[in-house]
C-alpha cells in the first residue's frame, strides 16, 4: 500500500484552452493538491503524450482527433480504476470534446482562458512569435481555429486568477458533482 485513497469512480479533469492560457500549471497545481488530499492523480499532457507516443504526427484536423482520441482512451482506463485524470490538451474541437465527455462519463470540462495578448506575451514554445513572423501558420487560437466551450463545468481566467484560486474553483466543482467527497 503506498496510502493512496482509490475512488470508487475516479474522474476526469479536462483542461481545454489555446497554447500559453495556462493548462500546464493548473495542472501542476492541481495534480499536487489532489495528492496531497490522498488521491490518485495521473497528468495526461497533450504534448508529452505526442512526443512520447508519435512524435512525426502532424497538426492536420486528422491527425488531431486522432491524438485527441488516444487521450481519451488513456484518460476512460484511469478514471474507471478509481484515478483523477488530469488531461491538458488543447483540443480545439467541441465535437472531440464532447466525444471524451461521452466516453469516459464522469467528466469535468474546464476552459482555461487567456486573452491573446497574454498568451503572446507569456508565449512558452514560442510558437506566438513564429506566427506574429509568419513562420508558421494556422496557430490554435491565433490564425488557427479553436473552438471555446459553451458550457464547460469551470472556466478560469488565468490572467485574473491565482493558479490556486483556479485549483479551488475546480476541486469546488468535482465535490459539487460528487465526484470527491
Amino acid at each position: 500500500m503506498d496510502g493512496l485513497k482509490n475512488l470508487e469512480n475516479g474522474f476526469t479533469i479536462w483542461l481545454t484552452g489555446p497554447s500559453g492560457a495556462g493548462k500546464t500549471t493548473l495542472a501542476v497545481k492541481l495534480a499536487r493538491k489532489l495528492r496531497e488530499m490522498g488521491y490518485r492523480v495521473e497528468i495526461l499532457d497533450g504534448d508529452t503524450i505526442r512526443k512520447t507516443l508519435y512524435p512525426e504526427l502532424g497538426f492536420s484536423k486528422e491527425a488531431r482527433e486522432m491524438h485527441n482520441r488516444v487521450v481519451i482512451h488513456m484518460a476512460k482506463l484511469l478514471s474507471r480504476n478509481g484515478v483523477v485524470a488530469i488531461v491538458s490538451l488543447i483540443s480545439p474541437y467541441k465535437a472531440v470534446r464532447e466525444y471524451a465527455r461521452k466516453e469516459i462519463g464522469n467528466f469535468i470540462e474546464v476552459y482555461v482562458y487567456a486573452p491573446l495578448e497574454v498568451r503572446i506575451q507569456r508565449d512558452p514554445k514560442g510558437l506566438y512569435a513564429k506566427a506574429l513572423r509568419g513562420e508558421i501558420k494556422g496557430l490554435t487560437g491565433y490564425d488557427g481555429v479553436y473552438e471555446e466551450p459553451e458550457n464547460p463545468e469551470v472556466t478560469v481566467d488565468s490572467s485574473k486568477m491565482t493558479p490556486e484560486e483556479e485549483v479551488e474553483a475546480v476541486i469546488s466543482k468535482a465535490r459539487e458533482l460528487g465526484y470527491l467527497p
